[in-house]
């Protein structure tokens, strides 16, 4: 009996020196691994008493610290989603900032294109406030034609003459009985002549918008005193001439 009980003894202790040893294995494989962190302490609190009553036992996890594993892998989850999707919420409202910009920019070049599309298409006084002294054809032994060729706007020497609309300068110079004169050709094709001018702001070659000022008014040339004589021709030439006032009204000049 006594050779019995000695080897009864012997085994309960090397079980629990085998249950000790597997534990702190299990312990410290939970530990590196996250899963546990602060709930080791908890979880094998009966450590001692497995020594005590020297039985096998194997690491388990109650409900509770089952519970609080699953809960706390399921708030990382949840924290990853929520990250991903305010990272997508981020880069949408990016790209919808970006396209309105695009939009507001494209819009705006747009409004403006139309602006300088009007602006170019519009047509002006040659002097502004002006009226006409002198119509068109009206007969004088003054001219060699016999009639006017163009109209005249009243104007003191040195008033600012306008081109009445865009163009390009075909002449800028004498042109005898008229005097300094400046011709262009309108962007529809057809030509407006300045006559009678003081001084000549323009070249040959030169592109002009409605209102840039041209020239300054005078009385050079044939005349009786200083004003603008201004005509409307189907080409650069002299006997082409159109009426003036019609066809500034046309483009929408109120003369």
């Amino acid at each position: 009996m006594a050779f019995t009980c000695g080897t009864g003894k012997h085994r309960r202790t090397s079980r629990v020196h085998s249950t000790t040893t597997t534990t702190a294995v299990g312990v410290a494989a939970l530990t590196t691994t996250g899963v546990i962190g602060t709930l080791a302490a908890p979880a094998f609190a009966a450590e001692a008493s497995v020594e005590q009553t020297g039985l096998t036992q194997t690491v388990t996890l109650n409900d509770t610290v089952a519970d609080q594993i699953d809960a706390q892998a399921f708030a990382q989850l949840r924290a990853a989603d929520e990250a991903a999707a305010r990272k997508r919420a981020e880069q949408t409202a990016r790209k919808q900032a970006a396209e309105q910009a695009q939009e507001l920019r494209e819009t705006k070049e747009r409004a403006a294109r139309e602006a300088e599309r009007k602006r170019l298409n519009t047509f002006v006084m040659p002097i502004t406030g002006s009226y006409v002294s002198t119509g068109y054809q009206a007969s004088s032994s003054l001219w060699s034609s016999g009639s006017h060729t163009g109209v005249d706007f009243h104007a003191a020497s040195g008033t600012s003459v306008h081109a009445v609309g865009s163009g390009t300068v075909v002449t800028a110079g004498w042109g005898g009985a008229y005097g300094n004169q400046v011709v262009i050709k309108m962007h529809d094709g057809t030509y407006t002549m300045y006559g009678h001018l003081s001084s000549i702001g323009v070249s040959v070659g030169q592109t002009v918008t409605p209102g840039q000022q041209i020239a300054l008014s005078g009385d050079t040339g044939n005349t009786t005193g200083p004003h603008l004589h201004f005509e409307a021709r189907t080409t650069a030439e002299y006997g082409s001439d159109m009426d003036p006032v019609a066809y500034l009204r046309s483009h929408g000049v109120n003369v």
